[in-house]
């Protein structure tokens, strides 16, 4: 299979006639994508730069991206149990944790921790697929004991990008003026 064609910033066209699992894979990698661009190039003080009454950052959405790829795919998706730093946190108490925390970290740091997330998630996801019996409309526990099928899993991942890359748009103009979809 070729690799999908990139735009100018390195962004992953999805493809435009591919079955429904590979297209909202590609709809989540060009998200990735915009995410990556968005973050690119900036200093650590950047990052960590609030521009509204927001306490929104580009690092507290790259550590809260990590967190969602990790939720979503390890510990939803395959039931694996939670992982470092995440397995620590009391939410109840915390419930911005990741972002707070963001601002204390090293920028290096959490890009890479949220590249490795993306990684991982690529793995787990083809993971799931070597299962005979997965498709889907194959369920998936939440941790309260709901269930959603792997189908609404990548739709929300969809969504849960479209939505912080739409964050992540007016913080970086903010940052240097830099527009772009």
């Amino acid at each position: 299979m070729n690799d999908p064609v990139q735009d100018e910033h390195g962004r992953p066209d999805p493809p435009n006639r591919a079955g429904e699992a590979e297209t909202l894979l590609g709809f989540l990698d060009f998200l990735r994508a915009t995410i990556a661009w968005k973050v690119a190039g900036l200093s650590e003080s950047d990052l960590r730069r609030r521009s509204t009454v927001s306490a929104m950052t580009l690092a507290g959405l790259l550590k809260h991206l990590t967190f969602v790829e990790n939720f979503w795919f390890s510990q939803v998706l395959l039931g694996e149990p939670e992982k470092e730093p995440w397995c620590g946190v009391d939410w109840n108490e915390s419930p911005d944790w990741e972002w707070e925390t963001a601002l204390q970290e090293n920028a290096a740091k959490l890009l890479n921790d949220w590249q490795g997330a993306v990684t991982e998630s690529h793995a787990l996801w083809q993971k799931a697929c070597a299962q005979e019996t997965f498709d889907l409309s194959s369920e998936a526990a939440l941790p309260g004991g709901e269930t959603v099928s792997a189908r609404w899993i990548l739709t929300h991942m969809v969504e849960e990008y479209a939505r912080h890359c739409g964050h992540a748009d007016l913080l970086r103009e903010a940052i240097d003026g830099q527009t772009g979809e």
